[in-house]
């Protein structure tokens, strides 16, 4: 199941709209701001019904 939610970035501060695949379960991953380009870390939290619980966006060089 894939949920939209928006996330602001830890380095530029602008708020943007991201795809996450909760069918996947909680995960960790990087990907790139649509902004600034600069690398952040997500850590996802899928509930045991496959809901979005929690997104947590950090600096990659954190």
């Amino acid at each position: 199941m894939i949920t939209e939610t928006t996330v602001e970035c830890p380095y530029c501060g602008e708020p943007f709209i991201t795809a996450v695949d909760c069918s996947a379960g909680s995960q960790q991953y990087v990907e790139d701001c649509e902004i600034c380009c600069r690398p952040i870390e997500f850590m996802v939290e899928v509930d045991g019904t496959g809901e979005l619980a929690g997104i947590t966006v950090l600096r990659d060089d954190d």
